[in-house]
């Protein structure tokens, strides 16, 4: 597995890609900044394809079957987005973390996303989630990155 940790790649959760698709959100302009920042150092973005499935159903549901069509279309059609299977090994590896963080409330594809990051050297996420902060990554757009007029969660 390639390690990625020389390159200013972001690995990207489902709360990153909605914030990203709905303009609504308020961090919405924040996590284009993050996003257009990384491609622009020369970085990819990062996910799997738990994350693609949770979000392609959350923007259905959320925005539309129209957002939902042409965010795939989007995400298919870029050289630029790294995504990562979650085999029987990561699997089995995310199990691991779900069943031992039980303080923590991660979700099973939180965990899978978490196995991913860390074989990958992948320090830091595009997400609102706090639970990346909880197992220890970085987590941005941080809090206060929002815009004057933006309002946080």
């Amino acid at each position: 597995m390639a390690d990625l940790s020389s390159r200013p790649s972001l690995f990207v959760d489902t709360a990153g890609w909605m914030a990203m698709a709905d303009g609504a959100d308020p961090l919405h302009d924040a996590s284009r900044r993050e996003r257009d920042s990384c491609l622009r150092d020369g970085g990819i973005l990062v996910t799997t394809d738990y994350v693609i499935n949770e979000t392609l159903t959350l923007v259905r549901f959320r925005l539309g079957l129209r957002a939902a069509a042409d965010w795939w279309a989007q995400i298919d059609a870029t050289s630029r987005i790294r995504w990562e299977r979650v085999d029987a090994s990561r699997a089995a590896k995310a199990r691991e973390w779900f069943f031992e963080w039980t303080d923590k409330g991660f979700a099973f594809t939180d965990c899978t996303s978490f196995v991913v990051m860390r074989e990958l050297g992948l320090p830091r996420a595009l997400t609102t989630d706090r639970r990346f902060s909880q197992a220890g990554f970085d987590v941005v757009p941080r809090r206060g990155d929002c815009s004057i007029g933006e309002e946080l969660r």
